[in-house]
């Protein structure tokens, strides 16, 4: 399945609509939108030529500033595909943030949904409000991308040939900046695909699966480990827009997923609602037996950004039969770098093992340090 040359995501894509044509991709959970792989990649290279209408070029930063949504993954593939860099931002981030992160990449377009794109428009703001247009010499247009079919609509799907070798960079993404100022970290064509073999490699993943990205898709695990992966094992990938507790489980089963990216406050969450439906269904009804909420389909949890609590962890496993598998990583990876083993084997409040590199810890001296000492994480 796998015999293709996929020495960039364009030919990865391309080969992934060449090979299940008919079989869904992405679906959007927003307003129950889907693509199957060919038509993703037809949406994708009418974007391609929306950005190449806009004078941008092989090597040039396309800002990404959008809510999470389908219209957000097409825009990275558009970008990928012309050998253009992805410029996701966070939307989060204080407004002289965001301008930052725009400035500081020397971003020549941005892509923005509706919400966001206001303050880089050049009309005027209200007084007090942010305007930072003038102060963005690099940016040449701002084009809303709501609805990549009506942006998209007089564009061909038809896309010309653009050399893009494995080493080419694909993404620009700012990390938290815990000594100043955030800071770009380029990731290559080759360093998505990696870790994307690596993950569907190591939790053996394929084109039965269904991951979930509710993860924010301004953050690498969103990218690589529910979207990438997905693509890699001819897999299909749902875009939330945001974590609804309420709504988790709901979305778990309508749409037969097989596992998801999460961080431990999600789970403590899931189970603090889990609590407040039992409450207040026993109030309502205090003979009923309160079926927990499980999907057959349903895999395994996984999760990172910071250790899980034993204690949640066991309740969550206990109270909703969902393996967690936590991993660590870090943008400068491309994200994931360790995870457990996907079965119950796999130690608890363990970061797990290296998956397709090698990681050491070494001191200050950069000498490695013995099993048990505090040092600094080196991955290659």
């Amino acid at each position: 399945m796998k015999s293709k040359s996929n020495n960039n995501l364009r030919q990865l894509l391309e080969n992934r609509a060449a090979e299940h044509s008919d079989k869904t991709f992405l679906l959007s959970e927003a307003d129950g939108r889907s693509w199957t792989y060919l038509e993703f990649n037809k949406a994708v290279n009418r974007a391609a030529n929306l950005l190449l209408k806009n004078r941008i070029k092989k090597g040039d930063v396309v800002s990404l500033l959008l809510p999470n949504s389908a219209e957000y993954v097409i825009a990275y593939f558009a970008c990928f595909k012309i050998g253009a860099i992805a410029g996701p931002v966070n939307s989060l981030l204080k407004a002289e943030e965001i301008e930052f992160v725009i400035g500081d990449s020397e971003a020549k377009l941005l892509l923005a949904g509706s919400q966001f794109s206001a303050p880089f428009s050049g009309t005027p703001v209200p007084a007090g409000g942010f305007a930072p247009r003038e102060r963005l010499p690099h940016l040449q247009n701002i084009i809303r991308f709501d609805d990549e079919a009506e942006a998209t609509k007089s564009f061909s799907e038809e896309l010309e040939q653009i050399e893009i070798e494995s080493g080419d960079e694909a993404i620009i993404i700012y990390t938290s900046g815990t000594t100043g100022k955030p800071k770009g970290c380029l990731l290559t064509h080759q360093n998505l695909i990696a870790n994307a073999r690596q993950i569907t490699e190591w939790l053996g993943f394929d084109e039965n699966d269904r991951l979930l990205t509710i993860m924010p898709l301004f953050h690498m695990n969103a990218v690589s480990v529910t979207t990438m992966t997905a693509l890699y094992a001819s897999a299909s990938t749902v875009v939330s827009p945001k974590f609804s507790a309420s709504r988790f489980w709901q979305i778990i089963s309508d749409y037969k997923i097989t596992s998801f990216g999460s961080v431990a406050t999600m789970l403590s969450m899931l189970l603090q609602k889990n609590s407040e439906f039992k409450i207040q269904d026993s109030k309502l009804n205090p003979k009923s037996k309160i079926q927990n909420p499980k999907s057959e389909m349903l895999r395994f949890a996984m999760c990172g950004s910071a250790p899980v609590p034993a204690e949640v962890l066991r309740k969550f496993e206990e109270t909703f039969d969902c393996l967690v598998i936590e991993g660590y990583g870090l943008s400068e990876s491309t994200c994931r770098s360790t995870f457990n083993p996907p079965h119950e084997t796999r130690r608890a409040g363990s970061c797990g093992k290296p998956i397709g590199n090698e990681m050491k810890i070494f001191d200050e001296n950069d000498e490695e340090v013995p099993i048990g000492e505090l040092g600094e994480i080196v991955l290659r």
